[in-house]
């Protein structure tokens, strides 16, 4: 009786324990990230900006660039946008958009009254990360 106990506590211990001293598979696969495809659009300085200088009209473009900008955040195409500071570059800002063409991409930068104005000119390339926080896809949360 006691070697049969004995016997079990053995067998218990060894499959209780078994995942603890196993190898793990070296040729398993790993969970991927969900890597997912945006649009960035880098926004440059336009040959009208220095030919626009009535400040009445570039208030009324810009105004309409960060409406424009907002519009497309509650839609859930924006997901990033910001300024760039002094660069040696004509880099003036960025728009990071969830769509999935780059024609899409385009008819939405159009929708910008300062590279409609040419105020701003555009170059548009894929841009790749994971589906998540302000790159959730559709509307964002506004309780947040």
């Amino acid at each position: 009786m006691r070697k049969t106990i004995i016997c079990f506590s053995i067998f218990f211990i060894a499959a209780y324990f078994q995942p603890a001293f196993s190898q793990k598979d070296s040729t398993a696969k790993k969970e991927e990230a969900k890597i997912k495809q945006f649009w960035l659009v880098v926004l440059k300085t336009g040959p009208m900006d220095k030919e626009i200088t009535d400040t009445v009209r570039r208030k009324e473009i810009f105004a309409g660039h960060f409406s424009n900008m907002t519009r497309l955040h509650e839609e859930g195409i924006l997901k990033v946008a910001g300024p760039f500071g002094k660069n040696d570059f004509t880099w003036r800002g960025l728009f990071i958009l969830d769509c999935k063409t780059k024609e899409e991409a385009e008819n939405y930068v159009k929708t910008d009254p300062g590279v409609a104005a040419n105020i701003f000119i555009v170059d548009i390339v894929p841009w790749y990360s994971e589906a998540s926080g302000s790159f959730l896809p559709g509307k964002p949360n506004k309780e947040n």
